[in-house]
């Protein structure tokens, strides 16, 4: 999510962006560039990633929002969370079935329907954390011939074991920086 008009039910625009150009160049925004990244690295970047969650979601305004259409860190650590969790179920099914379609997953819908700004900080942390490491563990079983195993989003985006676990390390990485970012005021 980033700054933008505020039409959503939670106060925010929903991200209706598709994000798989950040395979095929750096992103402007966060400066990821998936071709500095290996696959077999992914895992040990999600659980780094996720000590530094730690330190975000421990600070004292973890509930407030810098700008009324922008999460705050407990909303964007819920959703991390939440990625973390969505991106296992996909490798898991990618490694189990061949080329599957991925079940859509609305990501606006799951921040309103879980309130994602009501939850507790200690159990968002505890919760992205397990989530991270379950995910870096997946990616760190996945054996050398498995990584070109395909999927498919339901608007025809085809990933790899490969790329989907680099486009899920953008994901995690991006949040950081929209959370670590001082152009939000944290």
């Amino acid at each position: 999510m980033t700054t933008a008009e505020v039409d959503g039910p939670n106060g925010i625009e929903p991200d209706t962006k598709d994000w798989t150009w950040v395979l095929e160049r750096p992103c402007d925004e966060c400066g990821f560039n998936a071709s500095s990244i290996s696959h077999y690295d992914v895992a040990g970047a999600i659980r780094r990633d996720a000590a530094d969650w730690v330190r975000r979601l421990s600070g004292p305004s973890v509930r407030e929002r810098s700008n009324p259409a922008v999460w705050s860190v407990l909303e964007y650590g819920c959703h991390v969370r939440d990625v973390h969790r969505m991106f296992d179920g996909r490798v898991r099914l990618m490694l189990a079935e061949d080329e599957p379609l991925f079940p859509n997953w609305d990501q606006d819908a799951t921040a309103v329907d879980d309130d994602y700004a009501s939850q507790h900080a200690a159990v968002v942390t505890e919760g992205l954390v397990q989530a991270a490491h379950r995910v870096a563990d997946t990616y760190a079983s996945v054996s050398a011939d498995q990584w070109s195993r395909p999927g498919l989003r339901s608007n025809g985006s085809r990933f790899t074991v490969s790329t989907i676990a680099v486009y899920h390390l953008h994901d995690v990485v991006h949040h950081g920086w929209d959370v670590d970012s001082p152009r939000i005021g944290r």
